[in-house]
């Protein structure tokens, strides 16, 4: 009996230490291989061409889930505080103000598109038409109310005491002819606001939902040479992540820059 029972706790014991060795193997495995990669975008083209990278990356035994959000804010939260693996949803210009502003640890570890802002108009069909007082709405946020405002300064509209600084803000107009009212809002609720103002400064990745073309639809619009490319972002500690260096180089593939291409027939362009 004795015997048994030695042979029954000893059996025990080395099944336990199977377990406890599996599990322990499993979990490092898992961290050094994720096979799910959860991605914030924001809806529009980012999304889009995130949907056809996870396809892509299915085929090479990646699963990316794509989890959607409708402002700039909060995939650079998600991310930071490891709700999300990896963004796309920014240029540098708006990365680094982040970086700078908030102390978020995030980097960006390689280009995607290139999402053209442009000017629309529900009154005017020519931006020489705007008249005085007339209302203008651009992005509440930093990089993009400066980019709005670098945009118009392009066309004479108003001058900034800074030049071409991608940290402009409506303080820093000096001249302003046209006496132009400025109003500041969240960039995804700019395109609603077009039948309540005179003018829109749009970001693209908001314009294509609403239906704006940039090249079509636009008074005044960033050329092909915009400096702000929008990347794929990290958090500092995972910048050499050889799985997320692979969903980089899946996104930077031919066959998205073919989708791209062919999807957006140009009003979005690959930048890389």
């Amino acid at each position: 009996m004795n015997s048994s029972i030695k042979k029954l706790l000893a059996a025990a014991l080395i099944a336990a230490t199977c377990v406890f060795a599996a599990g322990c193997s499993s979990s490092d495995s898992g961290s050094a291989d994720k096979k799910e990669i959860a991605i914030g975008v924001t809806a529009g083209p980012h999304a889009e061409v995130m949907e056809q990278v996870a396809k892509e990356a299915e085929k090479q035994g990646l699963t990316i889930k794509v989890v959607e959000f409708n402002d700039f804010v909060q995939p650079n939260k998600a991310l930071a505080e490891g709700d999300l693996d990896m963004n796309s949803m920014q240029h540098q210009p708006y990365l680094d103000n982040v970086v700078k502003n908030q102390g978020m640890k995030l980097t960006s570890i390689g280009k995607t598109i290139i999402l053209p802002m442009a000017v629309y108009s529900h009154k005017y069909k020519n931006i020489s038409e705007v008249a005085d007082g007339a209302k203008v709405t651009i992005p509440n946020d930093p990089t993009n109310g400066g980019r709005a405002l670098l945009l118009l300064q392009q066309v004479g509209l108003i001058t900034l005491k800074n030049g071409t600084s991608v940290d402009a803000s409506v303080p820093d107009i000096v001249n302003n002819p046209k006496h132009l009212e400025f109003i500041e809002l969240d960039a995804a609720q700019i395109p609603r606001s077009l039948d309540d103002t005179d003018l829109a400064c749009v970001n693209t990745n908001y314009a294509i939902p609403a239906g704006l073309n940039p090249q079509k639809d636009s008074l005044l619009v960033e050329d092909k040479d915009s400096p702000y490319a929008n990347v794929m972002v990290v958090r500092e500690d995972e910048a050499n992540n050889e799985t997320y260096k692979k969903v980089l180089a899946i996104y930077q593939s031919e066959p998205i820059k073919k989708f791209i291409n062919e999807h957006f027939q140009g009003t979005i362009l690959p930048a890389f």
